[in-house]
């Protein structure tokens, strides 16, 4: 057990040897910037000013090599080897409502949503709450290091925790969930994080965004957006975006949901229609956004996810329309 201080404060956190300090802090209740969690977009840096630590993922892309001469470290692939004094500015809006907890959960359920995205449903040995929109890192038997997958469902008594993924080609991690994993084996869950959860208390109307499994936060903040009294009658538009008609997915599950059809409306859209028969919207997700959406989109609350490429554009589409960046939702994925 490392001891963390911040310098400066009289701020101090405890840091188990197997945890990252970023983590150790979330877990103490501290507002710790993050964002991916796997090292990829540089929110956690922080400056080691004394101590020494292991890092977990030496070459990871959140960390210029000017960075490392500057003596910064990234906060999610830090562990502790002695205590250590560090430097950052801690944030109060990156406080966890419910600060993530690392234990076991067991595969009780799986069911295919399309060709390439299956539902894995895990119940945890402890349930723990968390809010729509989050997501978990899960560790898997035999994978090396941990990977963030968000959850499709709601918070309940149960402990269950579901994950839509779509498999990744030669992916070693859904290569293990896909292939490797059968009902009743247990993997390791910690959890919850991110920042991109349903702000219930707003009482603007609600877009989400998605494309691939960034279906399944999306249908989470839907989910929970329909089942909150005070956003009961709210608006909500969801665009799914894929490649082709076989990629499409999602109206099953938002058709369960009272107000479908009424207040919530689903527009799915294929970026390569050719010879597969389809008759709907055709583009990508931003472009089918900007054009049903354009006056209605700096007014209203966004939430998105998806592939890399895709949530670039749809930040570029938001900036140029002009909507507040406070009301914009996301957790950057790599």
């Amino acid at each position: 057990m490392a001891a963390i201080a911040l310098k400066g404060s009289d701020v101090q956190w405890t840091c188990a040897d197997d945890d990252t300090i970023m983590r150790s802090a979330l877990r103490a209740g501290l507002g710790f910037p993050y964002e991916c969690n796997v090292g990829s977009c540089g929110n956690c840096r922080f400056d080691l000013l004394e101590g020494e630590i292991e890092e977990l993922r030496a070459d990871a892309p959140g960390l210029s090599d000017r960075d490392r001469e500057r003596g910064r470290r990234l906060g999610c692939q830090s562990r502790p080897l002695t205590d250590c004094v560090v430097k950052l500015r801690l944030m109060p809006q990156y406080e966890s409502r419910f600060p993530p907890v690392r234990q076991q959960a067991e595969l009780i359920e799986v069911r295919d949503i399309t060709h390439d995205i299956r539902e894995f449903r895990f119940r945890l040995d402890k349930p723990v709450r968390f809010l729509a929109g989050q997501y978990a890192l899960l560790d898997l038997p035999g994978v090396a290091g941990n990977r963030a997958y968000s959850m499709a469902n709601v918070e309940n008594d149960a402990g269950e925790w579901h994950f839509q993924i779509r498999r990744v080609p030669n992916g070693a991690a859904t290569g293990k969930l896909f292939d490797g994993l059968s009902l009743g084996d247990r993997i390791g869950v910690d959890g919850p994080y991110g920042m991109a959860y349903l702000r219930a208390e707003s009482d603007r109307d609600i877009i989400c965004l998605a494309g691939g499994s960034g279906l399944s936060p999306m249908i989470s903040v839907t989910r929970a957006a329909a089942a909150t009294p005070l956003l009961a009658g709210r608006r909500i538009d969801f665009i799914y975006g894929g490649r082709t008609a076989r990629d499409i997915c999602g109206e099953d599950m938002l058709a369960e949901l009272p107000g479908f059809g009424s207040n919530i409306h689903y527009h799915p859209v294929v970026s390569a229609a050719d010879g597969d028969g389809w008759d709907g919207h055709c583009g990508f997700v931003h472009e089918l956004a900007g054009k049903l959406f354009s006056d209605r989109l700096p007014e209203c609350e966004v939430y998105f996810a998806g592939p890399p490429m895709m949530g670039q554009a749809i930040q570029k589409m938001l900036i140029d329309l002009g909507v507040p960046p406070a009301q914009v939702h996301f957790d950057q994925f790599y």
